[in-house]
Order: C-alpha cells, then structure tokens, then sequence
C-alpha cells in the first residue's frame, strides 16, 4: 500500500506521517523539493530526528546544496526506493508539499534524455510564444507562464512528442490523503511557524550558509532562505525579511491547493489542531476503508 499525504506548509503532515507510518508499519519518502537537500533544516521545516521517532525516512537530506538536482533525478531515485520496499512487501508513505515531485513519480509522467535544453534566456515571453506560434501548436501556455513557454518551445525544437503527460497512476492500492484547514488558521499558523523559525536559529542557519549563496540554486529559490539575499545586501530590516517569508508562504499555500486539487483525486480531511488524535484517527478509519 502507497500511503501519499499532500496539503499546503503548516498543516501538520508530518505529525500525520509519522503516526500512519507506525500505525502501518510503513517507510517516508519525502517529496518536498528543497527537504532533500543538506544544511537547510529549519526554514525548510525538516522533520528532526525527534520527530521522526525511529521511523526510517527517504529522500532527506542528502544532496548537496550546490548540486542541481531535479524532478527527473528525484523520480528516479524515488521508483528506486519504492520498487525496493515493495519488493520487501513494505508499507509506504509519501509525504511533502512539491506537487510535481509527487506527480512524476506516482503516475506515467515522462522526461526525455539525450536533448538538448535551451533557457531562451535571450528572448521575451512573447517572442518565445511568437516561436511556439511559427511550429503552429495548439493549447498554447498564457503568455505570463514562462516555464510552460520554455519547456514547449524546447519540446517543438528537439522534434519531441507533446502528449498529455502523467494521468495514468503506476501503483495500485495508492490512497492520497489530503490535509487542510480554513484558510484564517492556515495564514495565522503560517505566520507563527516563521516565528518559530526565527526564535529557533533561522538567522543563524543563513548566516552559517553564506558561502553557499553564490552557487547554490537551492538557496537562490527556497522560501525561508532567498528573502535573505536583500538582507545581505543591506536592501531589507530582519523585520521586513520576516514579513516576506510569511507572504511568501501564504502565496505558497494558495498555489499548493490549486495544484493539488487539479492534479490529484484526493480526500481532504480537516486538521483537528486542538486534538490532533481525531485527525488520525479519520484518516486511520478512511484508509482501513478504502484498501
């Protein structure tokens, strides 16, 4: 069974995780993209040793923070974990917040190797989408989304087929469970975390990591670490860096949701935040249901 929990930042899918991986005896892969890195743990939220509670965890914590790592790597690595703890008739539970990470993994979701990939770096979204235009391709991208402009352009450019990628689920017996909560508590829970984050070293963690900035990508794009580049550079208080990283994680959460509920069949379940317990024990009772 493929246990797979999604919900925005700050809604308590760790907690959740860790309780269904004892009730099932079952192993966490993590699919939150920046969680797989090393030296970034409390802006990220990474689950601590305390946390995890004996349970073995996957995915965490071991790339280095200058290496590119991406979707395409972390779906290999993950069918690898997954087709090895099959293979010992293990129970799995797959827990984050980056959607596509999720998507490239559960479901036929492909990437061809061997091209080459151009960042049009040069060009304006609408010259690119003039260049899309010219290939006379249907279902174009809005001009305003640049990746989706990239990414087609290239596909054109190297003669690659353009399907409807990754609607076909690999794994049966796959349950997705999905955490939620009004959005009033979600932001004010958002905002207390980064609080949180703060009181506990978050400062300090960038501070140790300044070396890294120049090179890494990771620290370039990670919320909890890239508002800090202004900060650096005298642009910013400390106190309007903390203000970003809330805004930042509120406009997160909103485009977690939009993700999450286009690209997955999943049953939401609200977060019980003042007896957590009833929380997993629907999520325990659905799940015994549905296998």
């Amino acid at each position: 069974m493929i246990i797979a929990i999604l919900g925005p930042t700050a809604v308590g899918k760790t907690a959740l995780s860790i309780a269904l991986a004892k009730k099932y005896n079952a192993e966490i892969i993590n699919f939150d993209a920046m969680q797989v890195y090393e030296k970034i743990n409390i802006g990220t939220a990474k689950v601590t040793k305390e946390e995890m509670d004996g349970v073995k965890h996957h995915l965490l914590s071991h790339i280095n923070l200058n290496t590119n790592y991406s979707v395409y790597d972390y779906q290999k690595e993950a069918r690898e974990i997954i087709k090895k703890l099959q293979n010992e008739n293990k129970n799995i539970i797959l827990v984050g917040g980056t959607g596509l990470y999720l998507k490239a993994t559960l479901f036929d979701y492909k990437f061809s190797t061997g091209t080459s990939y151009n960042e049009y770096n040069d060009l304006t979204n609408e010259e690119i989408l003039n260049k899309i235009k010219e290939f006379d391709s249907k279902d174009l991208p809005h001009i305003n989304n640049r990746k989706r402009l990239v990414r087609l352009l290239n596909k054109l450019e190297n003669k690659e087929e353009i399907t409807s990628n990754g609607n076909h689920l690999l794994y049966k017996n796959t349950i997705f469970i999905g955490l939620t909560t009004t959005r009033d508590i979600l932001y004010d829970k958002i905002n207390k975390r980064v609080e949180s984050m703060f009181d506990n070293g978050l400062l300090e963690e960038v501070n140790s990591l300044k070396s890294y900035f120049n090179t890494s990508k990771a620290l370039n794009t990670a919320i909890g670490y890239k508002e800090f580049i202004a900060y650096f550079n005298n642009e910013k208080t400390l106190k309007e860096i903390k203000e970003d990283i809330k805004k930042n994680s509120r406009h997160y959460a909103k485009r977690q949701y939009t993700f999450f509920n286009h690209q997955f069949n999943l049953t939401w379940f609200n977060t019980n935040y003042e007896d957590f317990n009833k929380t997993i024990n629907e999520v325990i009772t659905y799940i015994n249901n549905h296998q």
